[in-house]
C-alpha cells in the first residue's frame, strides 16, 4: 500500500536562494508519515494517553534534486518492513513525477515513562 500526501513549499520552507532547505524534507516526510498512520485508523493521541509515542531511530536520506519556492510536491510512503517492535518506511518526495528526494525511516514505538522499546500495538499491526 502506497500513501500519498501533498505539500505546497511555502517561503518559510525556503532558504535565502528560494531552495528548500534540506531539513525541511525531513518536516515533509514526518508529516506524510503521520498522515499515512491517521488515515490507517490508527489514533496516536490515545497511544500517548496509554503511554505510547512513536520514536525515529534511523533515518537514510538522498537529496536527489532541490525543490523550490511554490513547487506542488507529493510524498509517497510504502511501508517496507514491519516486524514486532519496528516499521520501516520508504518514502519518496516528487514534482510532476521527477523524484528529488527518497529516504528509508525506521521507527519504534516506545513506552512514554520508562524510555524503553515496547511492541507495536496490535491495532497498528493489524492496519498494516
Amino acid at each position: 500500500m502506497t500513501h500519498r500526501f501533498p505539500v505546497t513549499v511555502y517561503y518559510e520552507d525556503t532558504d535565502m536562494g528560494g531552495v528548500v532547505y534540506h531539513a525541511n524534507f525531513l518536516r515533509f516526510i514526518e508529516r506524510a508519515r503521520s498522515d499515512f498512520v491517521r488515515a490507517l485508523g490508527v489514533d496516536q493521541n490515545a497511544m500517548r494517553a496509554q503511554g505510547i509515542v512513536w520514536v525515529v531511530t534511523r533515518i537514510e536520506a538522498d537529496y536527489l534534486s532541490p525543490a523550490r519556492f511554490e513547487d506542488e510536491l507529493a510524498v509517497e510512503s510504502t511501508v517496507e518492513k514491519m516486524t514486532p517492535a519496528r516499521l520501516t518506511m520508504a518514502q519518496q518526495v516528487y514534482r510532476a513525477g521527477q523524484l528529488l528526494f527518497r529516504a528509508r525511516v525506521t521507527a519504534v514505538c516506545m513506552d512514554m515513562h520508562s524510555g524503553k522499546p515496547v511492541r507495536l500495538p496490535a491495532e497498528v499491526r493489524a492496519s498494516l
